[in-house]
């Protein structure tokens, strides 16, 4: 077992919950509390909602457009222009072949050791057969890459994911890879545990390892999170550690998955991002979570924490493909053997890169197709056997005429086909007014038709009563959960910007807080990052993102995966 201790720079309090008791619009009444704790329990919250639901004006179509003419999109159809993913290096040499890499190798420094070396690569005169060879790069998670190559919708010259996992699902799914090396800048994920709390996990468990962090996490002293297994290679990573450690004989068994369902049950949401983890880990809400060792090594507000390595290395393998020329094989080995310089390892070390030699990959025990399957088993299980219920909320105020709105209604969508029919969903859009398109049913194919069908007749007119809409949810929600008792409920707002009109922000949080459903929010065309709906967000620790009108869909895509 490794372990790196860090000392502690600053202890996090653990702020007891409070309400804002302000009052918003003009006549918005005051707001009842739990006499224990000061704040809405959930019958009240409900309560709360019936009173300040007669200010609100809203109307229900009374029958839905069907939406029975389209085809579903192909998967490649589905997916955004990968120019939404930037290059960060541009090459312009006669033979130019792109990179695909990790985003903690391409992205803002101190990530950006790759982008370094293509910038210097592209200096130094690299030839093939008489003609200069430069390359470019592109930031995208390793498993956008899969999702896009698999599709048939990007093929770049060279790939460079975090971990080999990624390279053996592409084989498995019939593309023609070739390993150039192992490794180029070696990196180990793992765990990370709250130091305060380390100690005491020791006393018990002795031993800092994947089962007994799961063990902890289901007895109550540990509250785990992890990352989304579809494109953080380090939640793939340890989804497959975890289904590992509930039978090591058979990691896919029935056991395993029994074992993943109980789990589930009990620990929190997978987070949408390695952000939203940060966040939770700040506010008190988790002590332990998934992290590579380069982004702890350079992130000094989780110095505080314990890291121990867990599941297979991540050392950053370099492969190409059988579609490329020889002329562009030949670059490709010429930039591997560039990056393995004894110059541009300092460098990767220097960027955090090539700690903890000495671990060895703890194998799971699964071939390119079992991580494929994993992922399927994950997704089946990831809300714990129990349906979700959720409703999207639809900003269609004159702000979002044109790009903002047309946006909106090809992601929703698309993003559809993400959805799975045991859920129930529901579709709400307002403006002055709220309306009801679709009441919660189960997402089935006449469901989803007609989701579809109203999405697509959305249209455009104005003022932004976002909170009035989210009361409505909210009321839609809890009126379902009483026939889904053992359901999760969720909401997703997709608006332009704030509220102008109806209740506000802050009379509602004691209500949102109360039910606790995370509330989604998706922000088109408008960025501010301590703004309304960020807040809104924030109430019960929900992402919060800035689409914009070409990335959306794959925004949208990667939230379903990793929430409904």
């Amino acid at each position: 077992m490794f372990v790196r201790k860090r000392k502690t720079l600053r202890v996090l309090a653990i702020l007891a919950s409070s309400v804002l008791l302000l009052a918003g619009c003009g006549g918005d009444g005051p707001v009842r509390t739990d006499r224990d704790n000061g704040t809405l329990n959930y019958e009240d919250a409900t309560t709360e909602i019936d009173s300040m639901l007669k200010k609100v004006r809203v109307s229900t179509v009374s029958k839905p457009n069907l939406d029975i003419y389209s085809d579903d999109l192909s998967e490649a159809e589905a997916l955004a222009d990968i120019d939404t993913f930037p290059l960060t290096v541009e090459g312009n040499g006669e033979i130019n072949i792109e990179i695909a890499a990790a985003t903690e190798l391409s992205a803002e420094a101190p990530d950006d050791w790759i982008n370094i070396v293509a910038q210097n690569f592209n200096k130094s005169g690299q030839t093939v057969n008489g003609k200069r060879v430069t390359v470019s790069v592109r930031k995208i998670t390793s498993g956008e890459v899969v999702t896009y190559i698999t599709a048939d919708a990007y093929h770049p010259e060279v790939y460079i994911p975090s971990n080999a996992a990624w390279g053996m699902m592409l084989k498995s799914s019939g593309i023609g890879v070739e390993t150039l090396s192992e490794r180029i800048a070696g990196n180990t994920a793992g765990m990370l545990i709250k130091s305060d709390v380390y100690d005491t996990f020791l006393e018990k468990y002795k031993e800092a390892t994947v089962s007994n962090v799961l063990e902890a996490t289901l007895a109550g002293d540990l509250t785990f999170a992890y990352t989304n297994p579809y494109t953080s290679s380090t939640g793939l990573n340890i989804l497959t550690a975890m289904l590992n450690s509930f039978d090591p004989s058979n990691p896919l068994s029935d056991t395993a998955q029994g074992k993943l369902l109980e789990y589930q049950r009990e620990s929190p949401p997978v987070a949408y991002t390695t952000a939203v983890l940060r966040n939770q880990a700040s506010k008190g809400i988790i002590n332990a979570m998934v992290m590579e060792e380069q982004a702890y090594i350079n992130t000094p507000e989780l110095a505080n924490y314990e890291y121990i390595p867990a599941g297979i290395r991540h050392d950053h393998p370099v492969y190409t493909f059988d579609y490329c020329t020889d002329e562009e094989r030949q670059a490709a080995v010429l930039f591997t053997d560039y990056c393995l310089t004894d110059e541009n390892q300092k460098l990767a070390t220097e960027k955090g890169f090539n700690r903890h030699d000495d671990y060895v990959s703890q194998d799971p025990g699964l071939d390119g197709t079992g991580y494929l399957t994993a992922q399927k088993v994950w997704k089946q299980n990831k809300s714990g056997g129990k349906p979700i219920i959720a409703v999207f909320v639809a900003d269609v105020s004159g702000s979002m005429a044109g790009e903002p709105l047309n946006s909106l209604k090809s992601s929703l969508v698309s993003s559809a086909a993400y959805i799975g029919s045991e859920h129930y969903v529901g579709l709400v859009s307002y403006a002055n007014d709220v309306t009801i398109h679709l009441p919660i049913a189960q997402f089935d194919a006449t469901q989803k038709a007609c989701f579809t069908g109203e999405v697509k007749n959305l249209a455009e007119g104005g003022s932004t009563a976002t909170y009035d809409a989210v009361l409505v949810a909210l009321d839609m929600l809890a009126e379902k959960a009483k026939e889904v008792p053992d359901a999760k409920l969720m909401m997703f707002v997709l608006s332009d910007g704030e509220q102008n009109e109806g209740y506000s922000l802050s009379r509602i949080t004691p209500i949102v807080s109360g039910m606790q459903v995370p509330i989604y929010t998706i922000s088109y065309n408008y960025y501010d990052e301590n703004g309304e709906l960020q807040r809104l967000s924030d109430i019960n620790e929900a992402a919060s993102l800035n689409a914009t009108s070409d990335d959306i869909a794959n925004q949208l895509r990667n939230l379903f995966n990793a929430s409904i």
